[in-house]
């Protein structure tokens, strides 16, 4: 039972080690929280992100993504919540003014809400149902096992290397953070350019098709 070559493994390593370090919506998040809340405010993060991830791939493993991808309406629905939120996000980025290096920390979110955040940021992205129905796909062997499973334990493994990869990126943003400690007209522009990004990811996912909305 998943009998795989080490071919197999080594080009799926690669692959999601590569996925896991391409920008996006869940790597500006992660990124964003850190110059927030420093590195705790990262690792929630990191944890909403990886909460989210879990639903997209236990989906995928039990063909529940695929009545997603077949539901042209169900997926604009999903598509416009996903793009209001990174809107609101970004919004919210942009109104902060660098507040969040300042000292006002009353301001900030719990890290329960900063979870809940990342969570809704990954779950609420068809993009990355999309991706895992795709993806995960192309590393089923025939004769390995059900493939449910195949399709489960590769996906979970993508959270893995996730887990290897990502907090890497929580500590050199949590040292930027420590930088711009010192320089607060540099952070005002930074929460500005990172709510641009979040505005710009919204509307880049709204303007989204799917193969299933064009039929």
């Amino acid at each position: 039972m998943l009998d795989y070559s080490w071919i197999h493994w080594s080009s799926f390593f690669i692959a999601a080690f590569l996925l896991n370090m391409s920008p996006g919506p869940d790597m500006a998040f992660i990124v964003g929280q850190t110059l927030k809340r420093g590195t705790r405010g990262g690792l929630c993060a990191l944890g909403g992100i990886w909460s989210g991830a879990l639903v997209h791939v236990l989906a995928a493993a039990f063909g529940l993504s695929a009545v997603l991808m077949a539901s042209a309406t169900l997926f604009s629905v999903v598509k416009w919540l996903g793009a209001a939120y990174l809107i609101w996000l970004g919004i919210q980025s942009l109104c902060s003014q660098g507040s969040r290096l300042s000292g006002e920390g009353a301001h900030l979110p719990s890290n329960l809400a900063v979870w809940r955040q990342g969570f809704l940021v990954s779950v609420l992205n068809p993009k990355v149902a999309i991706f895992f129905m795709a993806f995960l796909p192309q590393f089923v062997v025939p004769g390995a096992g059900a493939v449910s499973l195949q399709l489960l334990v590769h996906g979970l493994l993508i959270i893995a290397v996730a887990a290897l990869v990502e907090p890497l990126v929580v500590f050199g943003a949590a040292s930027i953070r420590q930088y711009l400690q010192r320089h607060s007209q540099i952070s005002c522009w930074m929460d500005r350019g990172l709510g641009a990004l979040l505005i710009g990811l919204g509307v880049k996912l709204a303007m989204f098709e799917s193969d299933s909305t064009q039929r």
